[in-house]
């Protein structure tokens, strides 16, 4: 039987109009920094991409800075700036603001000084949706963008980061969306690419894909199409919540991304769980896939109150457009088997 990949939220499937963009890209040989017809051309395709990406989230008359990856982007807009955010936040926001503000029940956090915090727009998580206060100094876009309605323009951020291969495009590249007259002080020194604020030759591929990526996906939550993905979850958390009277569904009666469930028996260790759906043939996370492949205790979730032991039992499923009800209803009744042998044993 084939196997069913539910954890969109760590990376989601190729778009093919990135990947048509991208194959294009790769047959235009120039350097975009390079004067001749050659470079012209390829300073073209990071150019409408650039536009594409503009567009899609927006961000009419903000900068469009391409880099790496949304981590990359992180580092760039809050290095040595000092800036505050919770314990909600994704590591690579966390590693550069002091994690002084409490995160509530449901992991929402109040923002006194919005020009000095970092907020996420979406915890990856628990796919839980922030408001953002206006003037809030870096949003993390990474999981909001592609999901659900998003525009920098109203977001109240002045700077948002965004990561392509979370909405279709290749992995390794994203962007750091800047309002304007906000300055940004350059990490990479050399060449002066990306308006001075990122030197490096560009991606020029993944940018294609990036630029095409956003695009569809912009289209897509336009046309409404998430909404069977939030009937599928919905009928998942019901139908596990049905078979077991102790689960935890994490943040459940409050505002989600349509395609998250973050949920815990206490005492059955993510990490297990991962390993037994995997074996099962399902793709599962216990949270955000940036830990080098080690599934440790949620931060996000002791952040919010929760002890060590609900911390380690948590795991992530993550929906994408193209989950069928027949993948969801097999990984319910395989959790659910598992879930009884597990009680069995702890019996």
């Amino acid at each position: 039987m084939s196997r069913v990949y539910l954890d969109h939220n760590g990376t989601t499937s190729l778009r093919p109009e990135a990947r048509e963009a991208m194959l294009r890209a790769m047959n235009v040989v120039g350097n975009p920094s390079s004067v001749h017809a050659e470079g012209r051309a390829a300073k073209a395709i990071v150019e409408t991409a650039r536009q594409q990406v503009s567009d899609a989230t927006g961000a009419s008359g903000a900068d469009i800075v391409f880099t790496s990856s949304a981590t990359e982007a992180a580092a760039l807009a809050l290095a040595d700036q000092g800036f505050l955010c919770a314990g909600v936040e994704h590591d690579c926001v966390s590693a550069w603001a002091s994690a002084a503000l409490h995160a509530d029940k449901n992991g929402f956090v109040r923002a006194e000084d919005p020009n000095n915090t970092a907020l996420q727009q979406v915890n990856s998580e628990t796919g839980v949706i922030h408001t953002l206060p206006e003037g809030i100094a870096l949003s993390d876009a990474v999981q909001a963008f592609g999901k659900i309605p998003y525009a920098f323009s109203w977001s109240g951020a002045e700077r948002a980061i965004i990561s392509g291969h979370k909405f279709g495009a290749p992995k390794g590249v994203g962007a750091l969306i800047v309002r304007q007259g906000i300055e940004v002080d350059a990490r990479l020194k050399g060449g002066g690419q990306e308006m001075g604020r990122r030197s490096g030759t560009e991606n020029v591929v993944g940018i294609a894909g990036m630029g095409a990526a956003a695009a569809a996906a912009a289209r897509d939550v336009d046309a409404g199409l998430w909404d069977g993905v939030a009937d599928l979850r919905d009928w998942l958390e019901g139908y596990l919540s049905d078979a077991a009277d102790d689960i935890i569904i994490f943040a459940q009666g409050v505002e989600r991304l349509p395609n998250t469930s973050y949920f815990a028996v206490s005492g059955w260790k993510g990490e297990t769980q991962v390993m037994q759906m995997d074996l099962a043939g399902f793709a599962v996370s216990a949270g955000s896939a940036c830990s080098s492949g080690k599934v440790k205790a949620s931060k996000v979730l002791k952040a919010m109150g929760h002890d060590e032991n609900t911390a380690s039992s948590a795991i992530r499923i993550s929906l994408g457009l193209e989950t069928t009800r027949v993948e969801v209803e097999r990984f319910a009744a395989t959790w659910i088997e598992h879930y009884r042998r597990f009680k069995q044993r702890a019996a």
